[in-house]
């Protein structure tokens, strides 16, 4: 069984799309329309997969993207 793991990135009302973009494409390496999509789709509807990857790397963004402010939840994925 292959396993990764995902970011998913919660909605929250105290950060604006902006700023939420901005991390997306600073942390994640997002371009400007990936992050304004996943804004969207996190307000929309609560949630969104943000990054992909393996343990480590997952557990790197996490810590910086909460110490940012945002609300992520690393999710393991196997198929």
């Amino acid at each position: 069984m292959d396993c990764k793991y995902q970011l998913i990135l919660k909605n929250d009302s105290k950060n604006s799309y902006d700023y939420v973009m901005a991390v997306l494409i600073k942390v994640c390496h997002h371009e400007l329309l990936q992050a304004e999509q996943c804004a969207i789709i996190t307000h929309n509807n609560g949630q969104c997969d943000v990054f992909s990857g393996d343990l480590d790397t997952i557990l790197e963004k996490e810590n910086v993207l909460k110490e940012l402010g945002l609300i992520v939840e690393k999710e393991k994925v196997c198929v």
